[in-house]
């Protein structure tokens, strides 16, 4: 393939022969970053479509069904309206910061995506503390939502605001601790290797030995996001949008984008974390009879599995919000401070114990 380009394309190989090694280093950066955020930015796109397909279904509606076929055009009907509205900023807001707040919310949700392994022996940046940079990026976007709701001069976005720093802070102490379980039983801080040490079948995956981390880190993550029932930080029943009230066009765009950008960075982070990654789930050794049959290429790993089970945890948010009622805002603090932060301590324990016993999974 390479010897075909060379002789079809000379020139182009000349050319790139003559580019220094840092800025040949840099386009193949920019090769691999830009497709990954724009398949991220589409299926946020998307996402908000199925999401109001899901719940008009749960709630026995119809949905979006007037923009393309089967309303398939309608997330970017969206984005075209929300481009050519007016960004109106507040005239004692502070200026500077109300414009970098959307994008300080954003970023993180984007940057995280550097470290996953999306398929075998891919990540655009392999680094050896993966775990770290992700705890890091994650904990950054709640700067955004501060800023978003000071800079604004309003009372509705300070509490809405100051709501989310409480909540985040909670939850995010829960979500670190749930981790530590993680690398103790990957034993490395890179997200590659973790998803390696769960190769072997379904009985192989984290989410089994350390299912109570499982349910702490996945409900602490639709918690993170301001999701529902945890959306204390937008309860228009109560502060009417929450910290981005004075928000419109493309800024508030951004703040939406971040949001839903998120959701798919947990769902990809509970799948990697704790439910093998992209490894199939009939990888196992009692799956071995369907080498030889038509179902074989179901036992090969790949972006097809990781693309699945992210699809099955979105699917639980977009459920959540049609089914539970909002929390109130102590019964939030209360379930992130005193009942999830021990959880996860006492099963950190728990593991330790196994470890030591060699018991578990990873102690073949």
């Amino acid at each position: 393939m390479a010897g075909w380009f060379e002789t079809t394309f000379p020139f182009a190989v000349n050319l790139w022969g003559m580019l220094p090694p840092l800025l040949q280093e840099l386009i193949i950066i920019l090769l691999q970053v830009l497709p990954l955020v724009i398949v991220v930015i589409l299926c946020v796109a998307f996402l908000t479509y199925f999401e109001r397909k899901v719940i008009g279904y749960m709630h026995v509606r119809i949905g979006p069904n007037r923009v393309g076929p089967k309303g398939l055009g309608q997330p970017f009907a969206d984005v075209i309206k929300l481009l050519i509205k007016e960004i109106i900023i507040p005239a004692n807001s502070n200026k500077f910061l109300f414009l970098i707040a959307p994008i300080l919310a954003l970023v993180p949700a984007l940057a995280t995506w550097a470290v996953i392994p999306v398929f075998p022996g891919f990540a655009i940046a392999d680094i050896n503390a993966g775990l770290l940079y992700v705890l890091a990026l994650t904990s950054l976007g709640v700067y955004g939502i501060i800023l978003a709701g000071w800079a604004t001069n309003s009372k509705y976005a300070l509490l809405g605001a100051m709501r989310s720093a409480a909540q985040i802070v909670a939850y995010e102490i829960a979500m670190g601790f749930a981790l530590v379980g993680v690398l103790m039983a990957g034993g490395s801080l890179n997200l590659g290797d973790i998803v390696e040490a769960q190769s072997g079948g379904v009985t192989s995956w984290f989410w089994l030995p350390l299912f109570p981390l499982f349910l702490v880190y996945f409900i602490s993550g639709v918690a993170e996001t301001n999701r529902a029932p945890f959306d204390v930080a937008e309860g228009e029943s109560e502060i009417v949008a929450g910290f981005h009230v004075e928000y419109s066009g493309a800024a508030f765009a951004m703040f939406f984008l971040g949001e839903y950008a998120n959701i798919i960075l947990i769902a990809a982070l509970t799948t990697v974390m704790f439910v093998g990654g992209w490894h199939s789930a009939f990888s196992g050794p009692a799956f071995s009879f369907m080498d030889d049959t038509v179902l074989a290429f179901l036992r090969e790993p790949g972006l097809f599995w990781l693309a699945l089970k992210m699809s099955f945890f979105l699917y639980l948010f977009l459920w959540f919000r049609a089914t539970f009622p909002r929390y109130r805002y102590d019964q939030i603090m209360r379930l992130g401070w005193k009942v999830f932060i021990p959880i996860t301590i006492i099963w950190i324990a728990v593991e330790g114990v196994m470890v030591y016993a060699k018991i578990g999974p990873w102690s073949a």
